[in-house]
C-alpha cells in the first residue's frame, strides 16, 4: 500500500477506515492486510492474464480481496453471488481466472465451480469447517509478509460480466472512462485520488459489490476515503447508517429510492440525512415522480449516470438540470456524442424517437472479451455503438429514454435477459412455446413475465410449477415472477416475435 495509509493512521489512529456490520478496520489494518493479499497473490501463478475472481456477498473481506487483487497487478473478476455453480464455472473458464475467493454463503457453489473450471486455489473467509479443499483466509494471511508489495507492476482493469441475449454472460474490461490507469500500481493509486467522491466524506456501499458502482467503494478506500458497507438492502438501516456515520456519498438504483420512499413518514423524519452531498443514480431509468420525491426529501444531491459496464457513463445530469428537464438521463459527456438514428442509420431531428447510438471519439466503442462477433454487432460503424435503447433528444441535447429495442429488462438495477428463462421453460414437457417480457413493477421498475403456450392435451402446468421448474435450472433473479397462459405469441413467418407489441398492453397505464 502507498505511504498515505501509514500517514492516515499516524494522523488519525482512532479513525475507522472500513466498516461492515460489527467488524471494522483502521488504516493500519488496511495497510497490513492489503500488503499481505498482494504479496500472497504475487507468490501464486496467476497465469498470463493475471486474472482472479471474487464470488462473495458484501463483507470487509470482499472489499479488501478486490482491492488487494488490484494492488497485486491482477485483473479482478467480480462474480454475481446469486449465480449457480455452472454459471460461475463458465465465467471462471471464459475469464481464465486462476484464483477464486469465496465467502461462507458461496463456498459450496464456489468449490463446485472451481472444480469444473480446473481452479486449484480457492480462498475463503468465515469458513468454520476444516475443509481440505479450501485455503482459509485467516491462516493464509497469517502466513504472508506485510512488507510493501511490488509497486511497479502494471495495473489491470476488472473484467466484468453482464448477461447476454444468448443466455451466456459477456465479459468486458472496466472501460478507460472508469479506470484510473497509470503505468504502475503506484501511479494508479495516485490517480485514484482524483476520483469524484474523494473529499466528500464517508462513502456508503448499499448495493452488491459485483456491480461497478458499489465496487467503487473499494477503489475509494485506496484514495483514503472511509467506507461503510451494508449487506442486503434495508431502507431504514440505510438511513440509520447515513446518520450514524455522517455519510457524504453513495450510489443507488431506482429500487432503493422506491423502498426508501415507502417508509412511514415518522421513520423518514427520525433520521438526519443532512450529511449527504452526492448520490449517484445508475442502473435504470428512474420514474419521474420517484425522482421528484427524492429530491424534495434529500435535496438536489442526485446525479444520473446513464451508460453501461461496457463503456462507463455516456450521459450525465445533476438534480438542478433534471428539474428543468424531468425524465431526461442527461447530455452525452466526453468522449461520447449521442445520436438518434432511424432504421437506415440516418440521424433524426430533435424530439423524434429512434434508436440511441453513441459515437466514441476515442474509437474504442464496445469490446467484449473473447467475442469479436458480439463486439461487432454492437456497432454500426467503428466507435459508433448502441446500448439497445430507443430514445429521443431535445434541441438542447438532453436524451430521454422511451423503450428498448433489445430484449433486456432492468429489474431493481439488475440486467435480466429473457432468453435464459425462455430456454429453461421451453424444456418443460408441457410447454409448446414461450416468450418472456418486462412488465411494470412499482418497486423494482420492471419484472419478468412469461407468456406461455402449453400442450393441454398432455396436462396444463400451473404457474407455480413452471416458476419452480425455472428456478431449479437458473438463478432465481433471472426467472419470471408471473406466468400468463396464452394461445398465440404472434410469431411471424420467420419465427420472430415482436416483443414490443407483446409488452404494450402492460405498459399502457404506466
Amino acid at each position: 500500500m502507498p505511504e498515505f495509509a501509514k500517514q492516515l493512521y499516524q494522523e488519525r489512529p482512532q479513525e475507522i477506515a472500513l466498516r461492515f456490520e460489527d467488524k471494522t478496520m483502521n488504516w493500519s489494518d488496511i495497510d497490513i492486510t492489503l500488503n499481505k493479499i498482494a504479496n500472497g497473490l504475487n507468490k501464486l501463478d496467476l497465469g498470463s492474464q493475471r486474472r482472479i475472481a471474487v464470488f462473495a456477498e458484501n463483507a470487509l473481506e470482499t472489499a479488501v480481496a478486490n482491492l488487494g487483487g488490484l494492488i497485486a497487478g491482477a485483473s479482478v473478476v467480480p462474480v454475481n453471488f446469486h449465480l449457480t455453480s455452472e454459471e460461475v464455472a463458465y465465467i471462471l473458464e471464459d475469464s481464465g481466472a486462476s484464483v477464486l475467493f469465496v465467502g461462507p454463503e458461496t463456498m459450496d457453489r464456489g468449490l463446485k465451480a472451481a472444480e469444473i473450471a480446473g481452479i486449484r486455489e480457492v480462498i475463503g473467509w468465515n469458513i468454520e469447517e476444516k475443509d481440505q479443499q479450501i485455503i482459509h483466509w485467516n491462516e493464509w494471511l497469517e502466513s504472508l509478509p506485510d512488507n510493501e508489495p511490488l509497486m511497479d507492476l502494471k495495473p489491470l482493469p476488472n473484467l466484468l460480466y453482464t448477461s447476454g441475449t444468448t443466455g451466456r454472460p459477456k465479459g468486458t474490461d472496466l472501460p478507460p472512462t472508469m479506470f484510473a490507469a497509470g503505468n504502475t500500481i503506484k501511479e494508479h493509486l495516485d490517480n485514484l485520488k482524483d476520483s469524484p467522491n474523494v473529499g466528500l466524506g464517508t462513502h456508503l456501499v448499499v448495493g452488491p459489490m459485483y456491480h461497478t458502482g458499489p465496487l467503487s467503494g473499494a477503489r475509494l478506500l485506496a484514495a483514503g476515503v472511509t467506507s461503510v458497507i451494508l449487506g442486503k438492502f434495508n431502507a431504514e438501516n440505510t438511513l440509520r447508517a447515513i446518520q450514524e456515520y455522517s455519510v457524504g456519498t453513495t450510489i443507488m438504483v431506482p429500487t432503493h429510492f422506491v423502498r426508501l420512499l415507502a417508509l412511514p413518514d415518522d421513520v423518514k423524519k427520525k433520521y438526519d440525512i443532512s450529511s449527504i452531498v452526492s448520490v449517484g443514480h445508475t442502473g435504470a431509468k428512474c420514474p419521474v415522480e420517484v425522482k421528484k420525491e427524492m429530491i424534495e426529501w434529500w435535496g438536489p444531491v442526485f446525479f444520473d449516470a446513464y451508460g453501461a459496464s461496457e463503456v462507463g457513463t455516456t450521459c450525465r445530469i445533476d438534480s438542478d438540470e433534471w428539474l428543468e428537464h424531468p425524465g431526461s438521463v442527461g447530455k452525452a459527456i466526453p468522449p461520447f456524442t449521442a445520436l438518434i438514428l432511424d432504421e437506415d442509420g440516418k440521424e433524426l431531428p430533435p424530439n423524434t424517437e429512434g434508436k440511441l447510438y453513441f459515437k466514441d471519439d476515442t474509437g474504442r466503442g464496445v469490446i467484449y472479451h473473447n467475442d469479436p462477433e458480439k463486439s461487432k454487432a454492437a456497432h454500426i460503424a467503428p466507435g459508433v455503438f448502441t446500448l439497445g435503447e430507443i430514445a429521443y433528444m431535445d434541441e438542447e441535447g438532453y436524451v430521454y429514454l422511451t423503450d428498448r429495442f433489445s430484449d433486456m429488462i432492468v429489474s431493481g438495477g439488475v440486467n435480466i435477459y429473457p432468453a435464459e428463462a425462455e430456454q429453461a421453460l421451453i424444456e418443460h414437457p408441457y410447454v409448446l412455446d414461450v416468450a418472456c417480457i418486462g412488465i411494470p413493477n412499482e418497486e423494482m421498475g420492471e419484472e419478468l413475465k412469461a407468456l406461455i403456450i402449453v400442450d393441454e392435451s398432455q396436462n396444463k402446468a400451473s404457474e407455480k410449477e413452471l416458476i419452480s421448474w425455472c428456478r431449479d435450472k437458473i438463478s432465481h433473479f433471472k426467472c419470471p415472477r408471473s406466468v400468463e397462459f396464452v394461445n398465440d405469441l404472434g410469431r411471424n413467418t420467420m419465427g420472430k416475435i415482436n416483443k414490443r407489441k407483446l409488452r404494450a398492453p402492460y405498459w399502457q397505464d404506466s
